[in-house]
């Protein structure tokens, strides 16, 4: 049988695979022109429709410039409130609109001293954070430190973890990761100026050496100690509300009272009541 010719003529074989090659940039590239060109109705489209899917809510943050000190401003104040719809500025907390409030015998100015306070909050909030993260030597510890908005104001929560303790086991003193972190938001609690309250809570089913020194004793010393270790760092006995020890009874895992994170110490900046009009009885 004999061998078939090669066909000649036409393209080599190399500038086959280099055709290819080009149409395959060039397919790439009108893929990145094309993801450049963002249609913002679209993405906003998109977006509510995987917020609805998760079920996440709108939520506002307030941000502003974070002073290591702990310093708010009071501009920074005013546009957190300005920044608000008409409909919101015109409505407290508690959805009561202002000319019902001044008819109620309220006073319509309780309303901007509530936006003003949540502001101060959030920015001392931010602020203590800041602090925190400007110090290498706390980074081991960043879930042991926590900072937390509650209906009575902000809570600072110094808590145990596994392998990372706050307090030496069964001791009242903190050790020295625990004093930098004190002294890391005690500017913050003296340039709020609001009353703190101090917590002292451990984790259940701990065992103690001495019959009279128990959970009660230690959690209770652990607040007081706290106290004169902020105290150490500027902040006054006449901005301490109250120094309480609960033992076990308010674990911060209700589930598991046993989990060393229920071992903690709470700092509680206590926002002020509004105030109440002359005449007005509650």
């Amino acid at each position: 049988m004999g061998r078939k010719k090669p066909v000649s003529g036409g393209a080599p074989e190399w500038m086959v695979t280099f055709g290819d090659l080009m149409s395959i940039l060039v397919c790439f590239f009108v893929l990145l022109i094309s993801f450049s060109i963002q249609d913002t109705k679209k993405l906003q489209v998109v977006a509510g429709s995987m917020r609805e899917a998760f079920g996440s809510t709108k939520e506002r943050k307030l941000s502003g410039v974070i002073e290591k000190d702990g310093n708010p401003f009071r501009d920074f104040a005013l546009k957190s409130s300005t920044d608000l719809p008409k409909s919101q500025l015109e409505t407290d907390d508690n959805g009561v609109s202002a000319d019902s409030a001044d008819k109620s015998g309220l006073s319509a100015a309780a309303a901007p001293s509530k936006t003003t306070e949540d502001a101060a909050f959030a920015l001392a909030a931010a602020s203590i954070r800041q602090a925190w993260q400007d110090m290498p030597e706390l980074t081991p510890f960043a879930d042991n430190l926590k900072v937390e908005t509650t209906d009575e104001g902000l809570d600072i929560v110094i808590t145990e973890q596994s392998g990372q303790r706050m307090f030496p086991e069964g001791s009242k003193y903190p050790n020295e990761t625990t004093r930098m972190a004190l002294a890391a938001i005690a500017p913050s609690l003296v340039s709020l100026g609001h009353a703190v309250r101090i917590t002292g809570h451990t984790a259940a089913g701990a065992e103690y050496a001495n019959p009279r020194y128990g959970a009660w004793e230690l959690s209770s010393d652990r607040a007081n100690v706290t106290r004169a270790t902020l105290g150490e760092f500027g902040l006054g006995s006449g901005q301490i509300d109250s120094v309480v020890g609960r033992a076990d009874t308010e674990p911060y895992f209700a589930n598991d009272p046993y989990m060393a994170a229920n071992e903690r110490v709470r700092i509680s900046i206590l926002g002020r009541e509004p105030p109440v009009p002359v005449g007005l009885s509650l």
